[in-house]
């Protein structure tokens, strides 16, 4: 299908030749055209420009969009989610509203392991038919790449479950979709004071597995306090790079672990969460590619400390933002959300935030050759909003629906 949209009041993340990421102090860089057009054809990005310059051929095509007084700009990248789980853990948030903390949930058989058992329990096509509506949601929000983990398995045949389910997911929805495989998401009831022989199974069964049969991009480990240490956490992604898997890791969102360090060590595409993160840490990740990711909704819902994003940025540190859509912690992938708390919470200008989480979010997730600017070659995937006064208007006036078209893959699914 042939679509244009024209009467841009701005294009925003512009540019023939991206970078892969902005830090520092570039991340508050957002080229822009205004009065402007954007052309595609079936999935790709074909033209953009000014107005003044719009081929009149253009004006046949099958879809047009007057985007008079609107911003366009590229759909959200979401490089960290667990939106395939079973069920719901309301229950905990009532917990956690009578001062039980993460990990108090957590020893009680709460947390990751009460969704294992729910997810053990659910047939693989209601799993799809559950995480199915998830994705629908977050796409209607304007989120056209995830990443999506498993690690709510904890054993070989239901994590390779939920890989499969994330597969049938890219193979059915017109999204953008990345598969990381995080057996090592929590230590399971069944290997209670066992956790070494759980590591040598995930090691020696679920990693070979996996790769076998191609049902994942990426492995991730639960690096923190409670969870996997350092040096088991370095096996794992030892053992995973071995067969083709590059890490990405959960770190220091409950306490200086030291996971920043490994992953950094281990080459990881990203480090996710770092509420903790002190200046040895940002200095292991300024002399690296990878990307540091903050959650601000995990923080916001488990009413923990922020991810210090200023001292970041300030020290010349790109950021990357993400969901965390999961049931215990972060029941939402409402992106528009996490761009508000990225400028309320975090501190970071909408510039800042708006790269956050288009382009070095793609680069987070391994899909900046395709997605997060406005791109000719690139995915046709962009948002366009309603008549707002401009960018900074949209985390101003947070949990107001400001999106009137999204198109995934040139589909459009708003």
């Amino acid at each position: 299908m042939s679509l244009l949209v024209q009467n841009i009041k701005k294009l925003l993340q512009v540019s023939d030749q991206p970078p892969e990421f902005r830090a520092g102090k570039e991340m508050q860089s957002l080229p822009f055209l205004e009065n402007a057009f954007l052309f595609s054809e079936n999935d790709k990005i074909v033209d953009f420009g000014e107005m003044k310059d719009l081929p009149s051929s253009y004006l046949s095509s099958q879809r047009i969009v007057d985007a008079s007084d609107r911003l366009v700009f590229p759909a959200y990248c979401d490089s960290h989610t667990h939106l395939v789980y079973a069920g719901s853990r309301e229950m905990e948030y009532i917990d956690k509203i009578k001062g039980l903390s993460y990990e108090e949930i957590a020893k009680r058989g709460g947390g990751i392991l009460n969704s294992a058992r729910l997810l053990h329990d659910t047939p693989e096509d209601e799993l799809f038919a559950q995480s199915s509506k998830r994705v629908s949601e977050i796409m209607r929000q304007g989120t056209c790449s995830v990443e999506i983990k498993s690690g709510y398995g904890l054993n070989p045949n239901d994590e390779m479950k939920m890989l499969r389910v994330i597969r049938r997911i890219k193979e059915e929805f017109p999204l953008t979709v990345k598969s990381t495989f995080l057996g090592a998401h929590a230590v399971p009831a069944d290997f209670k004071g066992r956790q070494d022989k759980y590591v040598d199974l995930i090691i020696n069964e679920m990693i070979p597995a996996v790769a076998e049969a191609g049902l994942a991009d990426y492995i991730d480990v639960f690096c923190d306090l409670g969870f996997f240490t350092p040096d088991e956490t370095a096996r794992m992604l030892t053992a995973g790079i071995k067969y083709g898997l590059r890490p990405k890791i959960h770190a220091n969102e409950l306490g200086f672990s030291g996971g920043i360090q490994t992953g950094v060590e281990h080459n990881a595409l990203s480090v996710d969460h770092l509420e903790f993160a002190g200046e040895s840490e940002i200095n292991a990740l300024l002399s690296s590619r990878t990307m540091p990711t903050l959650l601000p909704g995990a923080s916001f819902f488990l009413g923990i400390g922020y991810a210090p994003a200023r001292k970041m940025i300030e020290a010349g540190l790109p950021i990357a933002l993400a969901s965390d859509f999961n049931p215990g912690s972060s029941p939402s992938g409402n992106m528009n959300f996490i761009f508000s708390l990225a400028c309320i919470k975090l501190r970071m200008l909408p510039e800042e935030a708006l790269n956050a989480l288009t382009l070095n979010s793609a680069y987070a997730m391994g899909v900046d050759v395709t997605s997060g600017s406005i791109t000719k070659g690139k995915f046709a995937s962009f948002v366009v909003t309603h008549e707002i006064p401009g960018l900074e208007y949209i985390p101003y006036s947070f949990g107001t629906d400001l999106l009137e078209h999204v198109f995934c893959k040139g589909q459009e699914i708003r």
